[in-house]
């Protein structure tokens, strides 16, 4: 029984892991976007 308790524990500890790499990874706050956009699609072709 101690061995299903201990593995929902490290099962739990590996999803908040996750859960906590994926919210702090990202782009940090003074880092801005970049400025050159990709060109749509619609320009250039006839209608």
């Amino acid at each position: 029984m101690w061995l299903v308790a201990l593995e929902a524990c490290f099962a739990f500890f590996v999803f908040a892991f996750i859960v906590w790499w994926t919210m702090f990874s990202g782009r940090k706050p003074d880092q801005k976007p970049p400025a050159k956009s990709l060109p749509s699609e619609d320009k250039g072709k006839d209608q």
